[in-house]
């Protein structure tokens, strides 16, 4: 494999429901002499993709009551709760806390949930980069999660297009010959971890590219892939 190169795009304008995401990025990524490129990847925030799809609802920030049910309306399984923080289990199959449901660098006011189909939203979004820019990229939506065990915060991936969620090496050989038993590499997060990386929480950098990836990495894959199903959870 060769070097990766994570670009950051900027000059996205302020997103607003219903706009064309896909040409915006199209558009950026040209104008700061970065144009897309085949075998790309971007990565996308959960946040301008909610707010594309028009997911964002009103909520008094101040009023814990009206959070928790907010949080509860959007879970299908609560698993943890220790004073305001809910972990559960979402629609989509992931157990994140308070159902991925995000205030930070929302308007005043309002709360940000979870795409509806964020493994739908990202095929969109590699569709609209195909008509604008006529190349063929890798999308993937991400967003951030805490980890069982583990400190601290990383960006994964919820969404997923024109990319391998889950690359599986049973099978196949280590450097030193032994074949590879139980190792399934989570390429998705690690595109997403490393995005951020460049976005960062604060810069106001929705949108990146990820160059160099190998071209195995470049299959169908989706967010759903990277959801350990019940019969495999020790811990459920």
């Amino acid at each position: 494999m060769g070097p990766l190169t994570i670009i950051p795009i900027s000059g996205i304008p302020e997103i607003r429901p219903g706009d064309p995401l896909g040409e915006q990025i199209t558009t950026a990524a040209a104008a700061q002499d970065t144009p897309l490129a085949n075998r790309d990847c971007i990565v996308v925030t959960q946040k301008i993709v909610s707010k594309v799809e028009g997911r964002l609802v009103p909520l008094d920030h101040e009023d814990l009551d009206a959070r928790r049910a907010l949080v509860e309306g959007e879970s299908v399984r609560i698993i943890r709760r220790r004073g305001d923080l809910i972990i559960s289990e979402t629609s989509h199959g992931f157990v994140c806390a308070n159902a991925g449901i995000d205030l930070s660098n929302v308007e005043a006011g309002y709360a940000a949930l979870l795409p509806v189909d964020s493994d739908r939203s990202a095929h969109r979004i590699r569709a609209t980069v195909r008509v604008a820019a006529g190349v063929d990229v890798a999308v993937v939506v991400s967003d951030t999660f805490g980890r069982a065990w583990r400190l601290g915060l990383t960006d994964v991936a919820i969404g997923v297009a024109g990319l391998a969620a889950v690359l599986d090496l049973r099978g196949t050989q280590d450097a030193l010959g032994r074949e590879l038993q139980v190792t399934e590499v989570a390429i998705a997060d690690e595109v997403a971890g490393a995005a951020d990386l460049v976005m960062g929480k604060s810069s106001g950098i929705p949108a990146v590219i990820v160059r160099g990836l190998e071209a195995s990495f470049l299959a169908e894959g989706r967010a759903r892939d990277l959801v350990r199903p019940p019969s495999e959870d020790l811990f459920r």
